[in-house]
């Protein structure tokens, strides 16, 4: 998420204008990309000048009060993370998880309304009333194979799934979400004690939202308009440093190809149609796009989600799942294209028929400037995480264990620095389609060790220790001070409102989600919906689903060849 700064000559060769091309030239060729990599550039903000202003958070009754509710509630709230990291549950199946941390909100006085968009595990939370309308976020799903031992500075998965022929991990939280969750709901709950302790005018939200690993809960929530009214909105993610996150990210979406075929034994396959040749003719051919069709901003990666079960059974399904990123819609939209391109190849190859659900399409991040400084002077103000010499012990331990520096975890906030002129490709995250809604600050908090990636046993390691711990609660503070600021120096937010305007002038935000496209959805358990106050299906969901089944025809096996006689 913290790009190096790169040559001029070298953006303008990845949007393929020559070195001579003017600056104005880049951000024709993309008014995305304008709003977020051009716009400080044209202002003169560049990585050797830039030093963040001060000034900008105050010390104030309300302040204090929101920062002493998250020091009296530690436990609780450190209680509830690790609750919800041993739940770890999937995307959009975040049944217990959710409702943690809706009972939290709601034993401190917020309102809540589940069913966001059609998702049952998502919902709204609403505190306070008048003055400005301040968002926070919480996610709450786990990743699959990556199950942990909390604590312990060797993989050694707390589920482990035996099977002779494909043994396999269970899920765990190697992105933080659990952690994530908690210090949303936390700030939220610091900032709404504030607001009513002190006769403050706001109106605080926070949206519980499911399947972010999915790039899917916002995207719809948005697109159904679950974010509209906003005046800002806070966010924060875990991370190995701590520092305002200023950056864009990039645009994705999400889509399965599914290859149907017609099934036979693997000793006589003469006359199957393989459903798995389809998904790895698909793989190779998209792996030959990488050099002459693929960006530095561009990414795609897949998974083979149903291969078979036994070699000797030709499936006659297989889906593959591909995510394809870059820099701004218009261009993900491009790479995309040629991916569903190799599909079609690949199921005319393979003499199967081609199924093709698109999923989900997110936007890459408008962050704000003005947001950050103000997260970043609170930050300073109140402190980087502290670690005790275990937690360091700990981050030494895993960083050992995946050939890293034994660096530990840090101990300093990371300077805000203005972002590189250039997008060399990275995350995504569905809270962009936030940002293009309302200004949206972000921050990242240290949760596990440096040189250590997201999605990895190293993090779900600490996850659910002191140092997760540190990174929720501190993350809790820097949000919820920055609310206060926001309430109490309508100055700061419309600074905010107006860079919001100038960054996306010229641009109109539209969904990556064709209408009428049926979300990805799991039917919830019925004590879920009886304690939630739902019915399933959703309005507009037909259910059960369409059954998808192959009737394809058995292929030919050649001419009849005479008898050897």
């Amino acid at each position: 998420m913290i790009e190096e700064h790169i040559g001029r000559r070298r953006l303008l060769k990845m949007f393929g204008l020559s070195a001579g091309a003017s600056t104005a030239a880049v951000l024709a060729a993309d008014p995305v990309l304008a709003a977020t990599l051009g716009y400080d550039e044209t202002r003169g903000v560049t990585p050797e000048t830039y030093r963040p202003p001060t000034g900008l958070a105050r010390a104030s009754t309300g302040k204090a009060t929101a920062l002493s509710w998250i020091g009296a509630n530690q436990k609780t709230l450190t209680g509830v993370s690790d609750r919800i990291w041993r739940h770890a549950e999937l995307s959009l199946r975040e049944w217990n998880s959710s409702r943690a941390l809706a009972d939290l909100l709601r034993a401190n006085g917020f309102d809540i309304r589940w069913g966001s968009a059609g998702f049952p595990a998502a919902f709204v939370a609403t505190a306070g009333s008048g003055g400005p309308v301040l968002g926070f976020n919480a996610e709450y799903d786990a990743l699959p194979g990556l199950s942990q031992k909390a604590g312990v500075a060797r993989h050694d998965p707390l589920v482990y799934n035996y099977d002779a022929y494909g043994p396999m991990h269970g899920p765990g939280h190697g992105d933080g979400h659990n952690l994530l969750g908690v210090g949303g709901v936390a700030a939220a709950i610091a900032t709404a004690r504030a607001v009513q302790k002190h006769g403050l005018k706001a109106t605080v939200k926070l949206f519980g939202s499911t399947g972010e690993e999915h790039l899917v809960g916002k995207a719809y929530a948005v697109k159904a308009g679950v974010y509209d009214g906003l005046d800002a909105f806070l966010d924060w993610h875990p991370f190995n440093a701590t520092v305002p996150f200023w950056n864009t990210t990039s645009a994705l979406i999400s889509a399965t190809f599914t290859f149907l075929g017609a099934s036979g034994h693997g000793g006589t396959p003469l006359g199957n149609r393989s459903g798995l040749d389809g998904a790895l003719l698909m793989a190779t051919m998209s792996e030959f796009l990488r050099e002459k069709n693929v960006a530095p901003s561009g990414r795609l990666h897949y998974a083979i989600i149903n291969g078979g079960g036994a070699p000797n059974v030709t499936p006659d399904m297989c889906s593959i799942w591909f995510y394809v990123r870059e820099g701004s819609p218009e261009r993900a939209r491009v790479l995309y294209d040629k991916v569903v391109e190799c599909a079609r190849a690949a199921a005319q190859a393979s003499q199967t028929r081609l199924m093709h659900r698109f999923h989900a399409g997110t936007w890459n991040l408008l962050a704000s400037k003005s947001g950050a400084e103000l997260l970043y002077d609170n930050m300073r103000q109140i402190g980087a995480p502290v670690f005790s010499e275990a937690d360091q012990a700990l981050a030494r331990g895993i960083q050992r264990a995946l050939g890293k520096p034994e660096v530990g975890m840090p101990t300093e906030l990371v300077p805000l620095t203005a972002p590189a002129a250039g997008y060399t490709g990275g995350l995504s995250t569905d809270t962009a389609d936030v940002s293009w809604q309302a200004p949206t600050a972000v921050l990242l908090t240290a949760a596990f060790p440096p040189g250590l990636p997201n999605h990895n046993w190293g993090f779900t390691s600490t996850a659910a220790t002191p140092i997760g711990h540190q990174a929720l609660l501190a993350a809790a503070r820097y949000l919820a001070a920055s609310a206060i600021d926001l309430i109490e120096q309508p100055a700061l937010l419309e600074a905010m409102k107006q860079e919001f305007e100038q960054r996306k002038a010229g641009v109109r935000w539209a969904s990556m989600i064709p209408d009428d496209l049926q979300p990805p959805l799991y039917e919830p358990p019925a004590d879920f919906l009886a304690a939630t106050g739902q019915k399933w299906p959703p309005a507009g969901v037909t259910w059960p689903a369409p059954p998808v089944v192959s009737e394809e025809q058995l292929g030919t096996t050649g001419p009849a060849m005479p008898p050897v006689t």
